[in-house]
């Protein structure tokens, strides 16, 4: 743990570094580690969007680490053109724990590129590479434009290739933009897609193979044994969450009286139970895809994979959470879940927050 690579788009330099043990013990990784880097290398009066921010791509020390729960994670620490303070924006999928596999522990992108460009990791390896032609793509046309090209150097393995990337919503400045990887996961909150669009970075794509190493496996099974128990005998972890997702907490939520619904006028949604994970499970959820886009790693297994048949919102996509169905659903006062679904998908190839 501890291994950074530093890259300036501006000047095309890319460095190599290793953090003190001291540090990582008090700031760990992720969040903590992004907010002691911002505090130490960004001047806090920097506008988000000038090449003195940087993005910071972090994971954490159990990031890739098979056996625990919730081992996919990784985030996004930048400051935030929404907030205008340090932001932490947080994703799943397979993404992060491929940048851990490829030798890293996190990137630090400073300055900013005179045209689009993506960053390639590969075993260790970092290059800086042309995305003029990605540039104005959609985030799943993005990834699979990047597999293809990157196919000619690694075959077949181009299909284990993890891609964050950015949308038209990020390369226009939204100042909600997303960071997506694995196509359909969100580093969502704070506008991060933005702050990676004014540095002009389209996407990072990560392909490793060296697995995390435990220094000590007899503590870390007794770790992995307590966690697993408690997530075994929490119907919420092992029961409710696998089967429903996380809109699974629609029902619960609007029977407290606390689903803010029309702009936030009441708390109740006569049409809660339509646009329920219950209702969603029985109706547009593809089980055998929502498997495949699980965490990596991960026994809970809530991710949701949905897809409509009929028009006007044919389509299909990751989602929709409990958070897109409540913002698209009561909050707008609709009851149409196939709506809410085409709305999410949309804003997932945009790169859009929802």
């Amino acid at each position: 743990m501890g291994r950074l690579v530093r890259v300036d788009l501006w000047s095309g330099k890319i460095r190599f570094e290793s953090l003190p043990e001291e540090v990582l013990k008090k700031w760990i990784g992720g969040r903590g580690l992004g907010v002691y880097l911002m505090l130490r290398e960004v001047d806090p009066r920097v506008d988000p969007f000038s090449p003195a921010n940087k993005a910071l791509v972090l994971t954490g020390p159990l990031t890739g680490v098979a056996g625990l729960p919730a081992p996919g994670r990784w985030c996004s620490v930048t400051k935030s053109p929404l907030t205008y303070t340090i932001h932490d924006s947080h994703s799943g999928g397979k993404f992060g724990p491929e940048l851990k596999f490829a030798g890293f522990d996190g990137i630090i992108i400073e300055g900013a590129s005179e045209k689009p460009v993506y960053l390639w990791i590969h075993d260790g390896r970092v290059e800086i590479r042309d995305a003029r032609h990605l540039w104005g793509k959609d985030v799943h046309s993005t990834t699979d434009a990047i597999r293809e090209e990157l196919a000619a150097e690694v075959g077949k393995e181009a299909a284990n290739i993890k891609v964050a990337a950015i949308g038209p919503a990020g390369e226009n400045l939204v100042r909600f933009a997303a960071i997506m990887n694995d196509k359909n996961r969100a580093a969502g909150r704070g506008g991060h897609g933005a702050v990676w669009g004014s540095k002009k970075l389209k996407a990072i794509a990560v392909l490793g193979h060296e697995k995390p190493k435990v220094a000590n496996m007899e503590k870390f099974r007794e770790a992995v044994r307590v966690a697993m128990d408690k997530h075994k005998k929490s119907p919420v972890t092992s029961e409710s969450l696998p089967k429903y997702g996380t809109a699974v907490l629609v029902n619960i939520i609007n029977k407290a009286g606390i689903f803010p619904t029309r702009n936030f006028r009441t708390g109740v949604f006569p049409g809660a139970e339509k646009i329920s994970g219950e209702q969603m499970a029985e109706t547009i959820l593809d089980k055998k895809k929502s498997l495949e886009e699980a965490c990596w790693g991960c026994p809970i297994t809530c991710a949701r994979y949905t897809k409509v048949t009929k028009p006007p919102f044919t389509g299909e996509g990751g989602g929709p959470e409990y958070e897109t169905v409540w913002s698209f659903g009561a909050q707008t006062g609709t009851d149409d879940l196939e709506a809410i679904a085409k709305a999410n998908f949309l804003c997932n190839e945009l790169g859009l927050d929802t």
